[in-house]
Protein backbone atom coordinates (compact mmCIF):
# COMPACT_ATOMS: atom_id res chain seq x y z
CA UNK A 1 0.00 0.00 0.00
CA UNK A 2 1.55 3.40 -0.86
CA UNK A 3 1.92 5.79 2.01
CA UNK A 4 2.85 9.31 2.96
CA UNK A 5 6.58 8.24 2.11
CA UNK A 6 6.05 8.58 -1.59
CA UNK A 7 5.28 6.36 -4.44
CA UNK A 8 6.47 3.34 -5.59
CA UNK A 9 9.99 3.28 -7.53
CA UNK A 10 9.66 2.23 -11.71
CA UNK A 11 10.39 -1.14 -12.51
CA UNK A 12 13.83 -1.68 -12.82
CA UNK A 13 13.80 -2.18 -16.85
CA UNK A 14 11.94 1.40 -17.44
CA UNK A 15 14.70 2.69 -14.39
CA UNK A 16 17.63 1.66 -16.46
CA UNK A 17 16.39 2.89 -19.69
CA UNK A 18 15.37 6.07 -18.40
CA UNK A 19 18.56 6.25 -16.89
CA UNK A 20 20.18 5.41 -19.86
CA UNK A 21 18.53 7.95 -22.15
CA UNK A 22 19.88 10.86 -19.60
CA UNK A 23 23.05 9.85 -19.23
CA UNK A 24 23.22 9.59 -23.21
CA UNK A 25 20.99 12.58 -24.14
CA UNK A 26 19.21 10.39 -26.35
CA UNK A 27 16.07 11.80 -27.81
CA UNK A 28 12.53 10.46 -26.77
CA UNK A 29 10.93 8.48 -29.52
CA UNK A 30 7.05 9.99 -29.78
CA UNK A 31 4.72 7.34 -28.63
CA UNK A 32 2.39 5.42 -31.18
CA UNK A 33 -1.40 5.37 -30.42
CA UNK A 34 -0.46 1.54 -29.74
CA UNK A 35 1.96 2.34 -26.30
CA UNK A 36 -1.10 5.08 -26.36
CA UNK A 37 -3.47 2.45 -25.82
CA UNK A 38 -1.38 0.43 -23.68
CA UNK A 39 -0.84 2.99 -20.97
CA UNK A 40 -4.59 3.61 -20.64
CA UNK A 41 -5.67 0.24 -20.17
CA UNK A 42 -2.53 0.04 -17.35
CA UNK A 43 -4.20 3.19 -15.78
CA UNK A 44 -7.59 2.07 -16.11
CA UNK A 45 -7.10 -1.23 -14.10
CA UNK A 46 -5.40 0.84 -11.58
CA UNK A 47 -8.21 3.21 -11.06
CA UNK A 48 -10.85 0.49 -10.89
CA UNK A 49 -8.75 -0.93 -8.03
CA UNK A 50 -9.59 1.97 -6.02
CA UNK A 51 -5.61 2.63 -6.05
CA UNK A 52 -6.38 6.79 -6.68
CA UNK A 53 -8.76 7.23 -4.18
CA UNK A 54 -7.74 7.46 -0.66
CA UNK A 55 -6.33 10.69 0.88
CA UNK A 56 -3.15 9.56 1.39
CA UNK A 57 -2.05 8.55 -1.61
CA UNK A 58 -3.25 11.71 -2.74
CA UNK A 59 -0.71 13.93 -0.83
CA UNK A 60 1.80 11.64 -1.59
CA UNK A 61 1.69 12.17 -5.56
CA UNK A 62 0.89 15.52 -4.84
CA UNK A 63 4.08 15.93 -2.64
CA UNK A 64 6.31 14.26 -5.15
CA UNK A 65 5.41 16.65 -7.67
CA UNK A 66 6.88 19.79 -5.43
CA UNK A 67 9.88 17.26 -4.88
CA UNK A 68 10.42 16.63 -8.43
CA UNK A 69 10.44 20.78 -9.39
CA UNK A 70 12.62 21.27 -6.30
CA UNK A 71 15.24 18.34 -7.19
CA UNK A 72 15.41 19.26 -10.59
CA UNK A 73 15.24 22.95 -10.72
CA UNK A 74 18.43 22.86 -12.76
CA UNK A 75 17.42 20.74 -15.23
CA UNK A 76 14.23 22.58 -15.82
CA UNK A 77 16.26 25.82 -16.17
CA UNK A 78 18.23 24.21 -18.77
CA UNK A 79 15.84 22.31 -20.97
CA UNK A 80 13.25 25.67 -21.04
CA UNK A 81 16.83 27.24 -22.25
CA UNK A 82 17.35 25.30 -24.90
CA UNK A 83 13.54 25.24 -25.82
CA UNK A 84 12.42 29.45 -25.68
CA UNK A 85 15.80 30.99 -24.71
CA UNK A 86 13.85 31.73 -21.56
CA UNK A 87 15.80 33.08 -18.53
CA UNK A 88 16.14 31.06 -15.78
CA UNK A 89 13.99 34.02 -13.53
CA UNK A 90 11.34 33.49 -15.66
CA UNK A 91 11.41 29.52 -15.93
CA UNK A 92 11.58 29.52 -11.73
CA UNK A 93 8.68 32.06 -11.47
CA UNK A 94 6.70 31.26 -14.44
CA UNK A 95 6.63 28.13 -14.41
CA UNK A 96 7.96 26.10 -11.52
CA UNK A 97 6.85 28.10 -8.67
CA UNK A 98 3.50 28.66 -9.88
CA UNK A 99 3.31 24.87 -10.33
CA UNK A 100 4.21 24.66 -6.77
CA UNK A 101 1.83 27.08 -5.28
CA UNK A 102 -0.73 25.01 -7.01
CA UNK A 103 0.35 21.77 -5.19
CA UNK A 104 1.19 22.99 -2.32
CA UNK A 105 -2.27 24.30 -1.93
CA UNK A 106 -4.55 21.46 -2.82
CA UNK A 107 -2.25 19.77 -0.05
CA UNK A 108 -3.74 21.78 2.09
CA UNK A 109 -6.93 22.10 0.86
CA UNK A 110 -7.34 18.27 0.13
CA UNK A 111 -9.54 17.44 3.52
CA UNK A 112 -11.59 20.11 3.29
CA UNK A 113 -11.91 19.31 -0.84
CA UNK A 114 -12.79 15.88 -0.05
CA UNK A 115 -15.26 15.94 2.00
CA UNK A 116 -19.24 15.49 0.99
CA UNK A 117 -20.86 19.29 0.74
CA UNK A 118 -24.07 18.42 2.98
CA UNK A 119 -27.01 20.86 0.87
CA UNK A 120 -30.74 22.19 2.14
CA UNK A 121 -33.06 19.85 2.75
CA UNK A 122 -37.04 20.36 2.58
CA UNK A 123 -40.04 19.04 4.50
CA UNK A 124 -40.14 15.81 2.72
CA UNK A 125 -35.99 15.25 3.61
CA UNK A 126 -36.25 16.51 7.09
CA UNK A 127 -35.02 13.01 8.24
CA UNK A 128 -32.96 12.44 5.36
CA UNK A 129 -29.42 13.02 3.91
CA UNK A 130 -28.54 15.38 1.06
CA UNK A 131 -25.48 15.96 0.35
CA UNK A 132 -23.61 16.08 -3.30
CA UNK A 133 -19.98 13.57 -3.51
CA UNK A 134 -17.15 14.70 -5.39
CA UNK A 135 -15.61 11.30 -7.40
CA UNK A 136 -13.67 11.14 -9.58
CA UNK A 137 -13.94 10.94 -13.48
CA UNK A 138 -11.10 8.06 -14.13
CA UNK A 139 -8.01 8.46 -16.86
CA UNK A 140 -7.87 11.97 -18.11
CA UNK A 141 -5.90 13.18 -20.65
CA UNK A 142 -3.95 15.99 -20.42
CA UNK A 143 -1.83 17.90 -23.52
CA UNK A 144 -0.32 21.14 -23.10
CA UNK A 145 0.58 24.19 -25.01
CA UNK A 146 4.29 25.19 -25.95
CA UNK A 147 3.59 28.40 -24.74
CA UNK A 148 4.33 27.37 -20.89
CA UNK A 149 5.22 23.75 -21.17
CA UNK A 150 5.75 23.08 -17.74
CA UNK A 151 2.92 25.07 -16.19
CA UNK A 152 0.27 23.96 -18.79
CA UNK A 153 1.36 20.13 -17.76
CA UNK A 154 1.06 20.42 -14.37
CA UNK A 155 -0.78 22.95 -12.84
CA UNK A 156 -4.05 20.64 -14.56
CA UNK A 157 -2.29 17.15 -13.37
CA UNK A 158 -2.59 18.70 -9.97
CA UNK A 159 -6.00 18.92 -9.68
CA UNK A 160 -6.52 15.64 -11.19
CA UNK A 161 -4.64 14.04 -9.06
CA UNK A 162 -5.71 15.84 -6.09
CA UNK A 163 -9.54 14.70 -7.29
CA UNK A 164 -8.17 11.01 -7.38
CA UNK A 165 -7.77 10.33 -11.51
CA UNK A 166 -5.03 8.52 -12.82
CA UNK A 167 -4.07 10.62 -15.93
CA UNK A 168 -1.84 10.71 -19.20
CA UNK A 169 0.20 13.71 -20.13
CA UNK A 170 1.23 14.57 -23.45
CA UNK A 171 3.61 18.21 -23.28
CA UNK A 172 4.32 19.32 -26.42
CA UNK A 173 6.73 18.26 -29.05
CA UNK A 174 7.63 21.74 -29.82
CA UNK A 175 9.62 22.08 -26.64
CA UNK A 176 11.50 18.66 -27.29
CA UNK A 177 13.81 19.13 -24.50
CA UNK A 178 11.11 20.18 -21.94
CA UNK A 179 8.53 16.91 -23.26
CA UNK A 180 11.82 14.86 -22.78
CA UNK A 181 12.53 15.88 -19.39
CA UNK A 182 9.14 15.25 -18.19
CA UNK A 183 8.82 12.21 -19.94
CA UNK A 184 12.60 10.58 -18.05
CA UNK A 185 11.68 12.27 -15.04
CA UNK A 186 7.93 11.20 -13.99
CA UNK A 187 8.48 7.67 -13.58
CA UNK A 188 10.96 8.60 -10.83
CA UNK A 189 8.24 10.03 -8.37
CA UNK A 190 4.82 9.65 -9.50
CA UNK A 191 2.50 6.16 -9.19
CA UNK A 192 4.32 4.05 -12.72
CA UNK A 193 0.55 2.35 -13.31
CA UNK A 194 -1.20 5.27 -12.25
CA UNK A 195 0.68 8.42 -14.42
CA UNK A 196 2.21 7.95 -17.48
CA UNK A 197 3.82 10.81 -20.30
CA UNK A 198 3.37 10.27 -23.78
CA UNK A 199 4.58 12.22 -26.51
CA UNK A 200 2.69 12.80 -29.59
CA UNK A 201 3.08 15.21 -32.69
CA UNK A 202 0.11 18.32 -32.79
CA UNK A 203 -1.35 15.91 -35.65
CA UNK A 204 -1.67 12.78 -33.89
CA UNK A 205 -3.55 14.27 -30.76
CA UNK A 206 -7.08 13.28 -32.18
CA UNK A 207 -6.24 10.01 -32.25
CA UNK A 208 -4.82 9.37 -28.71
CA UNK A 209 -7.94 11.72 -27.57
CA UNK A 210 -10.32 8.70 -29.76
CA UNK A 211 -9.04 6.35 -27.57
CA UNK A 212 -11.86 7.10 -24.81
CA UNK A 213 -10.26 8.92 -21.90
CA UNK A 214 -13.05 10.21 -18.82
CA UNK A 215 -11.90 13.96 -19.48
CA UNK A 216 -9.57 16.00 -21.88
CA UNK A 217 -8.37 18.92 -20.67
CA UNK A 218 -6.25 20.93 -23.68
CA UNK A 219 -4.27 24.35 -24.05
CA UNK A 220 -2.96 26.03 -26.82
CA UNK A 221 -4.67 27.52 -29.86
CA UNK A 222 -8.36 27.28 -31.63
CA UNK A 223 -7.07 25.33 -34.81
CA UNK A 224 -5.92 22.64 -32.55
CA UNK A 225 -8.87 22.70 -30.28
CA UNK A 226 -11.22 22.16 -32.31
CA UNK A 227 -9.91 19.29 -33.61
CA UNK A 228 -9.38 17.96 -30.23
CA UNK A 229 -13.21 18.94 -29.61
CA UNK A 230 -14.14 16.87 -32.58
CA UNK A 231 -12.43 13.58 -31.61
CA UNK A 232 -13.80 14.34 -28.18
CA UNK A 233 -16.95 14.54 -29.23
CA UNK A 234 -17.19 10.96 -31.20
CA UNK A 235 -16.59 9.07 -27.52
CA UNK A 236 -18.67 11.78 -25.44
CA UNK A 237 -15.65 12.38 -23.78
CA UNK A 238 -16.07 16.06 -21.98
CA UNK A 239 -13.31 18.89 -22.77
CA UNK A 240 -11.69 21.81 -21.37
CA UNK A 241 -10.38 23.84 -23.79
CA UNK A 242 -7.95 26.92 -23.24
CA UNK A 243 -7.74 28.25 -26.20
CA UNK A 244 -5.44 31.37 -27.36
CA UNK A 245 -7.25 34.50 -28.18
CA UNK A 246 -7.28 38.53 -29.43
CA UNK A 247 -6.41 39.74 -25.33
CA UNK A 248 -7.46 43.68 -25.54
CA UNK A 249 -6.52 46.40 -23.89
CA UNK A 250 -7.61 49.13 -23.46
CA UNK A 251 -5.59 51.84 -21.93
CA UNK A 252 -7.85 55.14 -20.59
CA UNK A 253 -6.62 58.99 -20.69
CA UNK A 254 -6.56 59.02 -17.02
CA UNK A 255 -3.66 56.61 -16.05
CA UNK A 256 -0.46 56.45 -14.92
CA UNK A 257 1.30 56.00 -18.60
CA UNK A 258 4.51 54.73 -16.96
CA UNK A 259 3.82 52.54 -14.91
CA UNK A 260 1.24 51.41 -17.30
CA UNK A 261 4.04 50.83 -20.47
CA UNK A 262 6.00 48.86 -17.68
CA UNK A 263 3.52 46.49 -17.19
CA UNK A 264 1.96 45.62 -20.63
CA UNK A 265 5.91 45.86 -21.63
CA UNK A 266 6.56 43.00 -19.22
CA UNK A 267 3.28 40.72 -19.38
CA UNK A 268 3.67 41.21 -23.66
CA UNK A 269 7.09 40.39 -24.42
CA UNK A 270 7.93 37.88 -21.59
CA UNK A 271 9.18 34.67 -22.95
CA UNK A 272 9.86 36.50 -26.04
CA UNK A 273 5.36 37.23 -26.48
CA UNK A 274 4.62 33.66 -26.67
CA UNK A 275 1.79 33.61 -24.27
CA UNK A 276 -1.73 32.99 -24.49
CA UNK A 277 -2.19 35.76 -21.88
CA UNK A 278 -0.39 38.56 -22.78
CA UNK A 279 -2.22 41.96 -23.82
CA UNK A 280 -2.80 41.17 -27.77
CA UNK A 281 -3.33 45.42 -29.13
CA UNK A 282 -3.66 47.99 -27.35
CA UNK A 283 -7.19 50.33 -27.81
CA UNK A 284 -6.48 53.61 -26.52
CA UNK A 285 -6.68 57.63 -27.90
CA UNK A 286 -4.67 59.30 -30.48
CA UNK A 287 -3.39 61.49 -27.19
CA UNK A 288 -2.79 58.66 -25.14
CA UNK A 289 -0.79 56.82 -27.81
CA UNK A 290 2.08 60.11 -28.46
CA UNK A 291 2.60 59.35 -24.24
CA UNK A 292 2.44 55.61 -24.48
CA UNK A 293 4.59 55.06 -27.22
CA UNK A 294 8.13 57.00 -25.88
CA UNK A 295 7.26 54.91 -22.31
CA UNK A 296 7.18 51.63 -24.20
CA UNK A 297 9.88 52.47 -26.01
CA UNK A 298 11.58 53.73 -22.62
CA UNK A 299 10.51 50.35 -20.74
CA UNK A 300 12.13 48.23 -23.63
CA UNK A 301 15.27 50.02 -23.02
CA UNK A 302 15.00 49.14 -19.77
CA UNK A 303 14.35 45.87 -19.34
CA UNK A 304 16.68 44.60 -22.52
CA UNK A 305 19.30 47.13 -23.18
CA UNK A 306 20.02 49.16 -26.30
CA UNK A 307 20.28 45.73 -28.15
CA UNK A 308 17.87 43.00 -27.04
CA UNK A 309 19.40 40.29 -29.02
CA UNK A 310 22.40 40.72 -26.60
CA UNK A 311 19.96 40.71 -23.74
CA UNK A 312 20.09 37.31 -21.04
CA UNK A 313 16.57 38.29 -20.29
CA UNK A 314 14.77 38.14 -23.71
CA UNK A 315 13.36 34.89 -24.92
CA UNK A 316 13.40 33.51 -28.73
CA UNK A 317 10.75 31.52 -30.98
CA UNK A 318 10.14 28.38 -30.12
CA UNK A 319 11.06 27.19 -33.78
CA UNK A 320 11.08 28.35 -37.41
CA UNK A 321 7.44 27.84 -38.46
CA UNK A 322 6.35 30.46 -35.48
CA UNK A 323 9.06 32.35 -36.31
CA UNK A 324 8.45 32.29 -40.16
CA UNK A 325 4.69 33.13 -39.30
CA UNK A 326 5.28 35.80 -36.87
CA UNK A 327 7.63 37.72 -39.54
CA UNK A 328 5.19 37.73 -42.35
CA UNK A 329 2.82 38.79 -39.94
CA UNK A 330 5.18 41.89 -38.86
CA UNK A 331 6.29 42.88 -42.13
CA UNK A 332 2.67 42.56 -43.80
CA UNK A 333 1.12 45.10 -40.40
CA UNK A 334 1.20 48.85 -39.59
CA UNK A 335 4.50 50.56 -39.12
CA UNK A 336 7.34 49.64 -36.85
CA UNK A 337 7.44 52.15 -34.37
CA UNK A 338 10.08 49.87 -32.32
CA UNK A 339 11.93 47.02 -33.02
CA UNK A 340 11.72 44.99 -36.41
CA UNK A 341 14.80 43.41 -36.42
CA UNK A 342 14.54 39.63 -37.13
CA UNK A 343 17.48 36.75 -37.52
CA UNK A 344 16.19 33.93 -38.66
CA UNK A 345 19.48 31.76 -37.64
CA UNK A 346 18.75 32.52 -33.79
CA UNK A 347 15.14 32.67 -33.95
CA UNK A 348 15.00 36.28 -32.73
CA UNK A 349 12.27 38.72 -33.46
CA UNK A 350 13.04 41.83 -31.54
CA UNK A 351 10.55 43.41 -29.02
CA UNK A 352 8.05 45.16 -31.62
CA UNK A 353 5.79 48.37 -31.33
CA UNK A 354 3.34 48.58 -34.44
CA UNK A 355 0.95 52.09 -34.97
CA UNK A 356 -1.20 52.81 -37.29
CA UNK A 357 -2.58 49.16 -37.63
CA UNK A 358 -5.90 48.66 -39.03
CA UNK A 359 -8.39 46.13 -38.78
CA UNK A 360 -7.84 44.46 -42.16
CA UNK A 361 -3.70 43.94 -40.68
CA UNK A 362 -2.86 40.05 -40.50
CA UNK A 363 -1.73 40.64 -37.36
CA UNK A 364 -5.77 41.71 -35.95
CA UNK A 365 -6.76 38.75 -38.29
CA UNK A 366 -4.87 36.00 -35.88
CA UNK A 367 -3.25 35.40 -32.82
CA UNK A 368 0.22 37.02 -32.15
CA UNK A 369 2.71 34.10 -30.46
CA UNK A 370 5.54 36.51 -30.13
CA UNK A 371 7.20 39.90 -29.30
CA UNK A 372 5.27 42.40 -31.08
CA UNK A 373 2.46 44.64 -29.72
CA UNK A 374 0.27 46.91 -32.04
CA UNK A 375 -1.46 49.89 -31.07
CA UNK A 376 -5.02 50.76 -32.70
CA UNK A 377 -6.40 54.06 -31.81
CA UNK A 378 -10.06 54.72 -30.86
CA UNK A 379 -12.29 58.26 -30.23
CA UNK A 380 -13.06 57.27 -26.79
CA UNK A 381 -14.54 54.58 -24.62
CA UNK A 382 -17.58 53.43 -25.93
CA UNK A 383 -15.84 53.22 -29.50
CA UNK A 384 -13.34 50.33 -27.66
CA UNK A 385 -15.82 48.66 -26.16
CA UNK A 386 -17.51 48.57 -29.63
CA UNK A 387 -14.63 46.92 -31.04
CA UNK A 388 -14.12 44.09 -28.45
CA UNK A 389 -17.35 43.15 -28.54
CA UNK A 390 -17.55 43.03 -32.36
CA UNK A 391 -14.24 40.09 -32.30
CA UNK A 392 -14.57 36.72 -30.89
CA UNK A 393 -14.64 36.65 -27.10
CA UNK A 394 -10.97 36.47 -25.58
CA UNK A 395 -9.59 34.95 -23.20
CA UNK A 396 -8.15 37.96 -20.96
CA UNK A 397 -9.50 42.21 -21.31
CA UNK A 398 -7.53 44.61 -19.86
CA UNK A 399 -7.76 47.59 -19.45
CA UNK A 400 -5.82 50.58 -17.59
CA UNK A 401 -7.04 53.33 -15.66
CA UNK A 402 -7.16 55.39 -12.64
CA UNK A 403 -11.15 56.46 -13.12
CA UNK A 404 -13.09 53.41 -11.21
CA UNK A 405 -15.72 53.91 -13.46
CA UNK A 406 -14.24 53.29 -16.09
CA UNK A 407 -12.65 49.94 -15.33
CA UNK A 408 -16.51 49.14 -14.24
CA UNK A 409 -17.69 49.91 -17.14
CA UNK A 410 -15.66 47.59 -19.33
CA UNK A 411 -15.46 45.03 -16.68
CA UNK A 412 -19.56 44.66 -17.04
CA UNK A 413 -20.27 45.58 -21.07
CA UNK A 414 -17.50 43.35 -22.26
CA UNK A 415 -17.54 39.29 -21.81
CA UNK A 416 -14.25 37.53 -21.58
CA UNK A 417 -12.81 34.44 -19.60
CA UNK A 418 -10.89 36.75 -17.33
CA UNK A 419 -10.89 40.69 -16.42
CA UNK A 420 -7.71 42.89 -15.20
CA UNK A 421 -7.69 46.12 -14.27
CA UNK A 422 -4.02 47.88 -14.37
CA UNK A 423 -1.75 45.23 -14.32
CA UNK A 424 -1.82 41.94 -16.77
CA UNK A 425 -1.38 38.27 -16.64
CA UNK A 426 -1.82 38.08 -13.03
CA UNK A 427 -5.30 37.11 -12.93
CA UNK A 428 -4.37 33.93 -14.70
CA UNK A 429 -1.98 32.89 -12.43
CA UNK A 430 -3.78 33.41 -8.93
CA UNK A 431 -4.61 29.67 -7.19
CA UNK A 432 -7.93 31.22 -5.85
CA UNK A 433 -9.40 32.43 -8.86
CA UNK A 434 -10.71 30.16 -11.79
CA UNK A 435 -9.05 30.45 -15.27
CA UNK A 436 -10.29 29.49 -18.47
CA UNK A 437 -12.02 31.35 -21.68
CA UNK A 438 -15.58 31.57 -22.79
CA UNK A 439 -17.44 31.44 -26.33
CA UNK A 440 -14.53 31.04 -29.01
CA UNK A 441 -11.44 31.67 -26.11
CA UNK A 442 -12.38 27.98 -25.01
CA UNK A 443 -14.56 26.21 -21.97
CA UNK A 444 -14.06 24.92 -18.38
CA UNK A 445 -11.15 26.26 -16.15
CA UNK A 446 -8.52 25.43 -13.82
CA UNK A 447 -6.37 26.46 -10.64
CA UNK A 448 -6.51 25.75 -7.04
CA UNK A 449 -10.58 24.29 -6.09
CA UNK A 450 -11.61 24.97 -9.77
CA UNK A 451 -9.30 22.04 -11.17
CA UNK A 452 -10.71 20.11 -8.69
CA UNK A 453 -14.06 20.62 -9.10
CA UNK A 454 -13.26 20.13 -13.37
CA UNK A 455 -11.83 16.65 -12.56
CA UNK A 456 -14.62 15.44 -10.18
CA UNK A 457 -18.03 14.58 -10.99
CA UNK A 458 -20.20 15.84 -8.24
CA UNK A 459 -22.51 13.56 -7.76
CA UNK A 460 -25.78 14.32 -5.79
CA UNK A 461 -26.89 11.69 -3.16
CA UNK A 462 -29.98 11.58 -1.00
CA UNK A 463 -29.59 9.35 1.62
CA UNK A 464 -33.32 8.18 2.85
CA UNK A 465 -34.90 6.42 5.41
CA UNK A 466 -38.87 4.88 5.09
CA UNK A 467 -40.36 7.04 7.41
CA UNK A 468 -42.81 9.54 6.40
CA UNK A 469 -45.10 7.39 3.66
CA UNK A 470 -47.87 8.71 4.93
CA UNK A 471 -47.35 11.97 3.19
CA UNK A 472 -45.41 10.49 0.17
CA UNK A 473 -48.33 7.80 -0.04
CA UNK A 474 -49.98 11.03 -1.94
CA UNK A 475 -47.89 10.22 -5.37
CA UNK A 476 -49.20 6.42 -5.76
CA UNK A 477 -51.31 5.90 -8.23
CA UNK A 478 -54.75 5.58 -8.91
CA UNK A 479 -54.41 9.18 -8.87
CA UNK A 480 -57.15 11.55 -7.47
CA UNK A 481 -58.13 14.59 -7.32
CA UNK A 482 -57.71 15.01 -3.65
CA UNK A 483 -54.16 14.19 -3.52
CA UNK A 484 -53.40 16.24 -6.56
CA UNK A 485 -55.03 19.49 -4.30
CA UNK A 486 -53.19 18.55 -1.35
CA UNK A 487 -49.21 18.67 -3.64
CA UNK A 488 -50.67 21.50 -5.59
CA UNK A 489 -51.00 23.18 -2.04
CA UNK A 490 -47.70 22.03 -0.92
CA UNK A 491 -46.05 23.37 -4.16
CA UNK A 492 -47.47 26.68 -4.08
CA UNK A 493 -46.50 27.18 -0.28
CA UNK A 494 -43.23 25.82 -1.21
CA UNK A 495 -42.50 28.85 -3.38
CA UNK A 496 -43.13 31.21 -0.67
CA UNK A 497 -40.86 29.45 1.62
CA UNK A 498 -37.96 28.57 -0.51
CA UNK A 499 -38.67 24.64 -0.97
CA UNK A 500 -39.36 23.94 2.55
CA UNK A 501 -42.49 22.37 1.75
CA UNK A 502 -42.16 20.15 -1.31
CA UNK A 503 -43.90 16.99 -0.15
CA UNK A 504 -42.64 14.63 -3.01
Amino acid sequence: MTTMSGPPSPSPARWFKALRRTRMGEPCLKTHPIECRDLLRRARIAFDAGRTLKETFRLAQLEAVVRMLEEHEGDFVDALGRDLHKPRFETVVSELILVKNEALYAINNLKKWMQPQHVERNLSTTLDECLVLSEPLGVVFITASWCSPVQMCLVPLVGAIAAGNCAIISPSECTAHTAELLYRLTPFYLDNECFHVVIAGTYDLPEFVELKFDHVFFTGNKKEGSRIAQAAACTFTPVTLILGSKNPCYVDQHCDIATTAQRIAWARFHNAGQSLVAPDYILCHTDVKARLVPALKCCLMQFYGSDPQESQSFGRMVNLEIFNCMREILWRSGKVAVGGQVIEAEKYIAPTILTEVVQSDPIMQQDVFGPVLPILTVKNLDEAISFINKREKALCVYAYSSNSKVISRIMSATSSGSFCSNDSVLQSLMVALPFGGVGASGMGSCHGRHSFDTFSHRKSCLLRGTRFECVTYLRYPPYEDHNLSLMTWASALSHKSQGWCQIL
